[in-house]
C-alpha cells in the first residue's frame, strides 16, 4: 500500500468541465427529436432513400406472366410411390416378422415415412429406398416383378 507523503498538500483549483455524451443514431432518427431539433432551429439533414422498401432486383427482371410459368413447368402431380413397390414393401415387412415402427427403426427414418410409403403417398426419395432394399431384402427400385 502506498504511504501518503505528510508534507504540504495542495489544491488544483482548475475548472473542470463536463460534456454530455453524443446522442445515439437511434435516437437521432426519432421523429420527435427530429421535431424537436426542427423547432429549435437547429440545423437537419434529411436523406430520401431512392430504393427504399421496395425490391430493386425483381422491378429490373423481365415480367414474365406467372400463369404461363406455372403451367409450363410444374408438372400437375408429383410421382407417389408405386402400387408395386407398396406391396413389396409391406410383403417383405410381413415377412420378416416387422412392424412399421421396426422397419423405420432400422433404417432411421420416422415410422410415418414407412407409413407413408405403403400407403403410397410418399413421394418417393432413392436413398430411403435403398435402405428400405438393405434391411428388406427386396428389389425395390427400377423394374419390379418383370
Amino acid at each position: 500500500m502506498p504511504s501518503r507523503n505528510p508534507g504540504v498538500l495542495t489544491q488544483d483549483w482548475e475548472p473542470v468541465v463536463l460534456h454530455k455524451s453524443k446522442p445515439k443514431a437511434q435516437d437521432l432518427r426519432d421523429p420527435k427529436a427530429v421535431n424537436r431539433a426542427l423547432r429549435s432551429g437547429a440545423a437537419v439533414q434529411t436523406i430520401k432513400k431512392s430504393d427504399a422498401g421496395a425490391n430493386k432486383k425483381a422491378a429490373t427482371a423481365p415480367v414474365v406472366n406467372v400463369r404461363k410459368l406455372d403451367e409450363g413447368t410444374e408438372p400437375a402431380a408429383l410421382n407417389r410411390v408405386a402400387t408395386e413397390v407398396r406391396q413389396a414393401i409391406q410383403k417383405a415387412r410381413m415377412g420378416k416378422n416387422m412392424s412399421q415402427g421396426d422397419l423405420a427403426k432400422q433404417i432411421n427414418e420416422r415410422p410415418q415415412v414407412v407409413q407413408e410409403y405403403e400407403n403410397g403417398k410418399a413421394v418417393p426419395n432413392q436413398a430411403v429406398l435403398a435402405k428400405m432394399e438393405k434391411v428388406l431384402g427386396v428389389k425395390l427400385r427400377g423394374k419390379i416383378g418383370k
